[in-house]
């Protein structure tokens, strides 16, 4: 018998066979960058994530401590989104592109969240958007097995305590900027800095 080719391989765009990969799996993973600044990486449930095109998905994001990926997005537009697979044949599978985010207050959020993602969470913060001009799938072989036992609801509980005004707030407070001080772009206008006593 053959051993199953560990090369990778890579795509122009997303296949039928990669979309019926990323329905299987629970979990992706953000990688994103700008100069001077700390690389970030997150985890992300897939039931917030949509492919929408052969060269496009997208991923609706979450209030949350910190907007490492609109400050790195807006500075340098590089995206990374990564899923493997932690049960049944092994494979990573990765897109890469050119990232951007789509605000709340926008016309092109608006339509997209009703056309991909229906009702809107509380929490919803903005929706990230990837131009994918690369595909690429590896063997997987170093992924342990896992298994799935469901989604936790913190991030629920939380949004629910704090809300609409306290989610704002929070934004106002924690979302502005990255934590190397790059703007996110959430707000038109960035909060002013207290003055040094």
């Amino acid at each position: 018998m053959r051993a199953a080719s560990t090369m990778a391989k890579q795509f122009p765009h997303i296949t039928d066979t990669h979309r019926d990969f990323i329905a299987r799996q629970y979990v992706f993973f953000t990688a994103s960058a700008a100069e001077g600044a700390r690389v970030n990486l997150s985890p992300k449930p897939t039931n917030a994530f949509r492919v929408i095109g052969d060269n496009a998905v997208a991923y609706l994001d979450r209030t949350g401590s910190s907007n490492e990926t609109a400050a790195h997005l807006l500075a340098d537009g590089r995206l990374t989104i990564m899923f493997c697979a932690f049960e049944g044949a092994p494979l990573i599978l990765r897109l890469y592109g050119q990232g951007r985010v789509l605000h709340r207050d926008t016309g092109e959020y608006k339509a997209l969240l009703t056309d991909a993602f229906g009702e809107e969470p509380l929490g919803a913060r903005q929706i990230v958007l990837l131009d994918v001009d690369l595909v690429q799938t590896s063997c997987g072989f170093g992924v342990p097995l896992f298994d799935y036992h469901g989604e936790r609801h913190n991030l629920d509980r939380w949004a629910e305590a704090k809300g609409e005004e306290g989610l704002a707030a929070y934004r106002l407070e924690k979302n502005a900027r990255s934590m190397d001080g790059l703007p996110t772009g959430l707000f038109s206008e960035e909060p002013a800095e207290a003055d040094p006593a």
